[in-house]
């Protein structure tokens, strides 16, 4: 992960979102209906695997990776639905070169504004980082003075009065 951490995880929060709201805003438009049940919880593991590469890949704030990781979780949720039994209507789905078009655009976008959300977040952040730092400078504090008492710890007493020293009956060791 990079330096921001924060940052990292809102991106992988953002693409995790808009791979499983593209995956069924796709299906209701092809007339597939909302997804249910089975189809549901694959989207939900699709979203959140997609959404943990995109916080954690290396040059996942660039424009191509997260194009990718977008087009891989779109293609991973088209056949999740359709392994589910999720289908499309053929009387009400549009054009197929129409859909992938559609597609297509809807990852564009998507990446260009998740990058440009993230770059602005790490600008704020910064920026609030650094206003927070001159308002409110971090004081150095001395280091405690280690003090030596001359009677021992109240817990070393009483552990000490609880430990039997009485032995075995002297009938018994012989």
């Amino acid at each position: 992960m990079t330096k921001d951490r924060h940052a990292d995880r809102m991106r992988g929060m953002a693409t995790g979102m808009l791979t499983a709201a593209l995956a069924v805003a796709a299906h209701g438009v092809g007339g597939g209906g909302l997804p249910r049940g089975a189809a549901t919880a694959l989207l939900a593991v699709l979203a959140a695997a997609i959404g943990a590469l995109a916080a954690t890949v290396p040059r996942a704030d660039r424009l191509p990776t997260l194009f990718g990781l977008l087009a891989v979780g779109q293609l991973l949720g088209h056949l999740m639905l359709s392994a589910a039994g999720h289908h499309h209507s053929e009387s009400t789905a549009p054009p197929a070169a129409a859909m992938l078009a559609a597609h297509l655009l809807a990852i564009v976008v998507g990446a260009a504004l998740i990058v440009a959300g993230d770059r602005l977040w790490r600008a704020l952040s910064r920026a609030v980082r650094d206003a927070v730092r001159m308002v409110c400078p971090v004081a150095a504090r001395p280091a405690p003075a280690v003090r030596r008492a001359d009677q021992p710890l109240r817990s070393t007493l009483l552990l000490a009065a609880s430990v039997s020293h009485r032995g075995p009956p002297v009938s018994l060791a012989c």
